[in-house]
């Protein structure tokens, strides 16, 4: 015997809780299937332990910071086991507190691995669950390269695992996650080396963006080895890197493998649903998050499309607002979101990069830019710098990308997001008065 809802989410992530808590705001009947802890990657393996890490290393730099501003700071050593039980115990609650959520939305939760029989019916162990409406939402997961001794390493899940803070490290990727890992280990005191496959990282980015965090990145004493292509990883007491030209690295006591993200689908067995899915692997969607097959859609990471959390709880509700809330055109703008590297120091970005704008409208385009030490740093022995790129296009100069690395670039990018989302030109930048001194003045001040 069946049970029957109107809407089942399969993965218990940000985006599927969102989406199923927003079904039930509209009267659905709704069930989540989870195997895991609740929450998904973003708050047991990503943002939140992620942040805490940087919030950590960021208190690293200000204690070094503060000598500057005349405190005799002492820095006795730093306790890396107790902050991981304080960050566990976080993420504990946090877990909870979903679960409570959902309770409260009147969702139901089944605990287990979801395996589909058709585009309408699922399998949970000994539990048979069929709706009208079926949403794919089991995140991504990180990617290991295949390569000899590859699982000798460990990826951005490994590294939340570690008890003790590894000595040195090698950090193999060029995205989201080196970039951020490799700034939290090495201002907690790791020796820290970054492999690039190519020749900077954060390519996906304004060129601008990569090329800054690789100049701070060098100048605080992380090593970056650039068209370092890996061949191969050996154990012999200390971990060796051998790379694809016959270089080697040896001497490392961890390898984290940072090389991406690749849709969660294990065991799912989408194909039953006949579900079409991309060379990469991922569920292929419309902007209506719509699959190919009539009643299944998908969210989140699983369907390869900016894989933020916000994303994917803007995308869950937008899709239930559209099936059960009367909202027939309801559906996620993938245009302007803007997101942030939680690097050392902070990226935020929003729009096209300058070579994304060049291409689309040629030499419509003029671009601003700022290079400056800012105030904080006035006084300190470090001496990281700000760099603004504003991209504009067109007579009227509407705004099109906006890009800062720097102090603060993490805070000031959402306000700066939704002006451009709303059409803000460079006229309207500049007609705004400044907030003195301040990092973010400078994005209505440039000329």
């Amino acid at each position: 015997m069946s049970q029957q809802f109107d809407l089942i989410v399969i993965g218990g992530g940000s985006g599927g809780l969102a989406c199923a808590r927003r079904a039930a705001q509209h009267g659905a009947r709704a069930v989540v299937i989870e195997s895991h802890r609740l929450g998904g990657t973003c708050v047991n393996v990503g943002c939140i332990p992620k942040k805490i890490m940087w919030n950590a290393a960021s208190l690293a730099e200000g204690m070094e910071d503060a000598r500057g501003y005349g405190f005799d700071v002492e820095v006795r050593g730093h306790d890396w086991g107790l902050l991981k039980r304080h960050r566990d115990a976080y993420v504990l609650k946090l877990n909870g507190i979903y679960q409570r959520n959902l309770e409260q939305s009147k969702v139901a939760l089944v605990r287990g691995r979801a395996q589909f029989e058709s585009a309408q019916r699922v399998r949970v162990a000994d539990q048979v669950l069929e709706a009208p409406h079926i949403v794919i939402a089991t995140g991504g997961r990180p990617l290991l390269p295949d390569l000899p001794g590859a699982a000798l390493g460990i990826t951005s899940d490994g590294f939340f695992e570690l008890e003790t803070r590894p000595q040195r490290v090698a950090v193999v990727g060029t995205g989201y996650v080196a970039a951020e890992l490799c700034g939290v280990l090495h201002a907690l005191g790791s020796q820290t080396t970054v492999f690039a496959r190519r020749d900077r990282i954060l390519r996906e980015f304004d060129a601008m963006l990569g090329e800054a965090l690789v100049e701070e990145m060098r100048t605080s004493g992380i090593e970056v080895i650039n068209e370092a292509v890996p061949a191969a990883l050996e154990q012999g007491g200390d971990l060796t890197l051998r790379l694809q030209d016959g270089r080697h690295f040896a001497g490392f006591n961890c390898v984290l493998w940072a090389i991406g993200r690749g849709p969660n689908l294990a065991g799912l067995d989408v194909a039953r649903a006949g579900v079409a899915l991309d060379p990469s692997g991922a569920v292929i969607t419309d902007l209506y998050q719509n699959t190919n097959i009539a009643g299944v859609y998908a969210i989140g990471d699983v369907t390869g499309r900016e894989a933020l959390t916000p994303v994917a709880i803007a995308a869950g509700r937008r899709l239930s607002d559209r099936l059960f809330g009367g909202q027939p055109d309801r559906h996620l703008d993938y245009q302007w979101i803007p997101t942030v590297v939680f690097s050392h120091p902070p990226i935020g970005t929003v729009g096209l990069s300058e070579a994304q704008a060049r291409s689309r409208f040629g030499a419509d385009v003029k671009v601003f830019t700022s290079d400056f030490v800012p105030l904080y740093h006035a006084l300190t022995a470090r001496r990281p710098r700000v760099r603004i790129k504003l991209i504009t296009s067109g007579i009227e100069q509407r705004i099109v990308g906006c890009h800062v690395i720097g102090l603060g670039a993490d805070e000031l990018l959402q306000g700066f997001a939704v002006a451009l989302r709303m059409g803000a030109t460079k006229q309207d930048f500049d007609d705004t008065v400044a907030i003195h001194p301040t990092v973010a003045e400078e994005l209505v001040t440039l000329k």
